[in-house]
Order: structure tokens, then C-alpha cells, then sequence
């Protein structure tokens, strides 16, 4: 019963960085996934998959994790690089790639 301890990268569906402040612990797939042969659904016994929790720090996840003795496998952030661009910059004279419609 492993759980891991990470910050949920942003989506590709949005461009701000909401629900990503929070870290989350939740535990690792115990056994592999079964599918019902009548309806073709997957199922599988594990409850533990169903659990997610939210913490607002590192800290207090790995508390919580060390509190209630579960191993757990923590996973740092990695952030992108910051690249700030004016809308200028779309017309630059040295771009690399030249601009079209």
C-alpha cells in the first residue's frame, strides 16, 4: 500500500494554474485492473484507488503519511522555465521561423 506524495502539474485544457496549489496524496494501484466480460467495464477490489486527499503544504502530507504509518514516495514539482514574450515579439525582424497567416 505505497502512496504517493506530489503537486498536480496544470492541465492542458486551461491556461491559468488553478487546482495545482495543493499537494495530494493518494496510493498506488494494488493489483491490475479487471474487465467484466458481459458489459466490458473495468473494476477492480482495490478501495485505496478510490482515496485522494489534499493537504496545502509538503509537510503536512508527509506528516499525515508518517502519523498513520503509511509508506509513501514523495515526488517534487518541476516547474517549467519562464519565458516572457510581448506580442511584439511576433513581428520581431529576427525571428527564426518568418511569420505568416
Amino acid at each position: 500500500m505505497l502512496a504517493r506524495i506530489y503537486k498536480p502539474a496544470k492541465t492542458a485544457m486551461q491556461s491559468g494554474k488553478a487546482k495545482t496549489h495543493a499537494w495530494v496524496l493518494e496510493f498506488a494501484p494494488a493489483s491490475a485492473r479487471t474487465i467484466d466480460p458481459l458489459m466490458g467495464w473495468t473494476s477492480s477490489g482495490d478501495m485505496n484507488g478510490q482515496v485522494r486527499l489534499k493537504f496545502e503544504t509538503e509537510h503536512e502530507a508527509v506528516a499525515y503519511a508518517e502519523r498513520h504509518g503509511i509508506p509513501f514516495e514523495l515526488f517534487e514539482p518541476q516547474t517549467p522555465p519562464l519565458i516572457i514574450k510581448t506580442y511584439a515579439d511576433n513581428f520581431a525582424t529576427n525571428r527564426k521561423q518568418p511569420w505568416t497567416h
